[in-house]
This record gives C-alpha cells, structure tokens and sequence, in this order.
C-alpha cells in the first residue's frame, strides 16, 4: 500500500493511470489547486534541468578533472597517515622488547662487577660462645664481630651473671 507522499509523488510524474489515478483524484480535497502545484513542480523540474545540469567535458578538461581529483585523493591519503599516532602496535613491541633486552644487559653487568666471594657490610662473624653450666644452665653466650666498624658485640641470654673472666678491661 503505497503512503499518500509517494502517491502524490507517482501523479506529478505521471505515472498513475487507470483506477489508481482516478482513485487518487477523487482523494484530493482541491483538485484545481493540486493541478496548479503540479504544474508549479514540473515547472521548477525543467528549470532545474535547464539549469543546473553538468556540461559535458572535452577530452582535455576531462584529463585534467581526472589529474585533479587523483591528486587531492592522495593528499587526503597522505593527511591520514600523517594523523596516525607514532605508538603503533608493533613500534610498542619493538620498544618494550628493547627495553627488557637492555635491561637485562645492564643487569649482567653489574652482577659481573660485584665479586660474590666478597663479605657483605652486614655480615658479622661468631668468634666464640662459652656457657658455664653451673651459674646458669639455660644461658647462652654470643660474640659478634663486625670488621669495617670494629665493634664487638656480646650477646647473652638467658644469664643470671657474667663469668669473671668476662670482666671489662
């Protein structure tokens, strides 16, 4: 079922006929008005025809139109490339993997530089421990020496009082 617009469409170009058309006109609520609009329409069709319509090319303005077009297609090409980012995909790929590579050199190079048999700063060594079970039989005694310092430290647990031998000098 056709709306009225494209009806109305149909009768202006003239391509109702029969009962369809007789149909239509007898819809129209002003016929001599919408006979003047029509011919208003086809009217304005010719005009516009006569008017506005493309003339035609010669060879020559053809080549050049042709020239002229392909240049401005690959100037918007080249305006869209120019407008894409720098971090594409594979450029962040490539960058990350770099970076993990020159990390990992630098990180054999300084585990090559550092001796591993060397002592670290805060290591200390246990010179002696001595208890003497009968002053207090659940004590232990610790002496921690610590060489770039050249402190000494003594740790004692559990030690109800210092053997005599222990004395400061």
């Amino acid at each position: 079922m056709k709306t009225f617009e494209e009806k109305w469409t149909a009768w202006v170009d003239g391509q109702l006929n029969g009962r369809e058309l007789s149909e239509f006109e007898a819809s129209l609520p002003n016929k001599a008005a919408a006979e003047a609009e029509k011919a208003g329409a086809l009217k304005l069709g010719e005009l516009l025809k006569r008017e506005l319509s493309a003339r035609t090319l010669t060879n020559e303005e053809f080549f050049s139109h042709q020239l002229r077009e392909n240049i401005v297609r690959r100037c918007d090409a080249g305006a869209r490339e120019a407008r894409s980012t720098w971090w594409t995909i594979p450029r962040l790929l490539w960058t990350g993997a770099a970076s993990l590579a020159v990390f990992l050199v630098f990180t054999v190079v300084v585990m090559h530089e550092k001796n591993p048999a060397e002592e670290s700063q805060y290591l200390t060594q246990i010179l002696n421990a001595r208890v003497d079970p009968v002053v207090s039989p659940n004590a232990s005694l610790s002496i921690f020496k610590v060489k770039q310092d050249r402190v000494t430290v003594l740790w004692t647990e559990g030690l109800q009082s210092l053997p005599a031998d222990y004395a400061a000098k």
